[in-house]
């Protein structure tokens, strides 16, 4: 079934004379970017959790341990995931700054803690980035990555390599959607996903977006990146076979009118783990930035009830705490 997929494109359908596209269209118009402004700005969107953000803070955030040396996964706030596997560590859109922004003194800000700070890793292998979005792609963490750890490889979608070597920073493969690279005993596929690209007003969509499938001799992960729902996702996930974890946002989805073309809303998300065959699923994407209206404790609370409402039990897709681990074990046949 998954050859059939559209996504799969062999012809690269998905590249422009300018840049890149999706292959699925977007529903926004033009003048919905400026209703949603004036809209958010008269309900005074978004508000603060329900008990405040103290609270949300103690109830979700703790520090980072690291110890052992089993397979397991940190979910350290927002994209940005820690995975142990073979014992190397590998860390998805790395965003530890105070901002999401290029600017230090305005744009969104981080309402939790930072769980962990780069100095206090002992070890870092390999990066890996989904898109260049400010959420995604930190320049001051990347800058303490690379002086910290620099032979730390990067794995980039296509066009946002000189990003880094202007920078420079020199191990970094980049890859086009559908193709694959062996390092260090794993495998990391880019695959596609329902987003875009921007860093300026020059730039938009000239480098591409992706998720990443990550395998091991026993392990086949997949991270999600930042992606819209669509009917063929299910399939791009599983196009090198049954996954045993999955990475799925769940954030930064209200209003629904504006955000659903390139954000899933926790029913979508429901819906998609359903369709993967409900493998362990570590929900992203929340939690950290205000990005959308919906206030930081909503999105769980919200798939909470999107289980409930498809009689699921929670047990392989529950939130983790900001900073929590959970061991990765091999559940597929």
């Amino acid at each position: 079934m998954r050859w059939k997929n559209p996504w799969f494109d062999p012809l690269k359908s998905h590249h422009q004379i300018d840049g890149f596209r999706n292959l699925e269209s977007s529903l926004r118009k033009p003048g919905d970017v400026e209703r949603w402004r004036k809209e958010r700005k008269a309900q005074g969107l978004p508000h603060p959790p329900s008990d405040g953000y103290a609270a949300f803070t103690e109830r979700w955030c703790q520090k980072v341990e690291l110890k052992g040396q089993d397979d397991r996964l940190w979910w350290l706030g927002h994209a940005t995931v820690l995975l142990r596997i073979n014992g190397k560590y590998l860390l998805t859109d790395p965003v530890l700054s105070r901002r999401a922004s290029p600017l230090s003194f305005a744009g969104p800000i981080r309402k939790t803690p930072t769980p962990i700070h780069i100095n206090e890793l002992h070890q870092l292998d390999a990066v890996l980035i989904s898109h260049n979005h400010y959420d995604h792609l930190d320049h001051s963490t990347i800058r303490q990555i690379s002086r910290h750890f620099p032979d730390t490889h990067f794995f980039v979608p296509l066009g946002l390599k000189p990003w880094f070597t202007r920078r420079g920073i020199h191990h970094v493969t980049e890859l086009d959607w559908w193709q694959s690279f062996s390092w260090q005993e794993m495998i990391f596929t880019s695959v596609p996903a329902q987003h875009w690209s921007m860093r300026s007003f020059w730039d938009r969509n000239r480098s591409l977006w992706c998720g990443w499938i990550i395998e091991s001799s026993h392990l086949r992960i997949w991270f999600s990146g930042d992606t819209g729902y669509t009917a063929g996702l299910a399939d791009i996930a599983l196009f090198r076979g049954p996954l045993d974890a999955a990475l799925i946002p769940i954030g930064a989805y209200s209003p629904r009118w504006f955000m659903s073309s390139h954000h899933m809303d926790p029913q979508q998300a429901v819906k998609l783990w359903q369709q993967l065959g409900r493998p362990f699923t570590v929900p992203i994407h929340w939690g950290v930035f205000e990005l959308a209206d919906e206030s930081l404790d909503m999105p769980p609370q919200e798939l909470q009830t999107a289980l409930a409402d498809e009689g699921e039990e929670s047990r392989l897709f529950s939130p983790l705490c900001i900073g929590q681990s959970s061991h990765l074990i091999k559940i597929k046949t």
